[in-house]
């Protein structure tokens, strides 16, 4: 059975609730779960995983969480390569380009994305919790 981590960070709500709909798809795949706020894990223990799908919103100025989601990253980060990741998350301001700086710095760790990163304006609509659920099932049948 497949295990698959799914570490995130929110503060509005919004990226919780992509977080949910992540783990629902990756338990009706099959997938055994782990869905932990980022503060309640550490990176060696997320690293145990060979599936991790990571979630946090736009901050700042489009940059991830910095006091407890950007260093857990920054452990976590070297030991990626070679696994299955998925990444997510939420804005509210801007054009969400936080997230592609994630994918590069992943890209530049050669770490691969097993699909597109998935993006919310705010609340998840639909579409951005069926891209949620194809996320989770993806990384559990992977």
């Amino acid at each position: 059975m497949a295990k698959v981590a799914i570490v995130y960070w929110s503060g509005s709500g919004n990226t919780e609730a992509m977080a949910q709909a992540i783990e629902n798809a990756a338990k009706d795949a099959g997938a055994e779960t782990t869905l932990s706020f980022v503060s309640d894990t550490t990176a060696s223990d997320v690293a145990a995983f060979d599936r991790i799908i990571l979630g946090c919103p736009a901050m700042g100025n489009e940059e991830l969480e910095e006091y407890e989601f950007e260093p857990f990253f920054a452990e976590l980060l070297p030991q990626l390569k070679g696994k299955i990741v998925g990444i997510f998350g939420s804005y509210a301001w801007n054009q969400g380009d936080w997230i592609v700086t994630w994918k590069q710095r992943l890209n530049d760790a050669g770490v691969e994305l097993i699909s597109e990163p998935v993006k919310a304006y705010s609340y998840p609509d639909d579409e951005a919790l069926a891209a949620c659920a194809a996320l989770g099932k993806a990384v559990a049948n992977a």
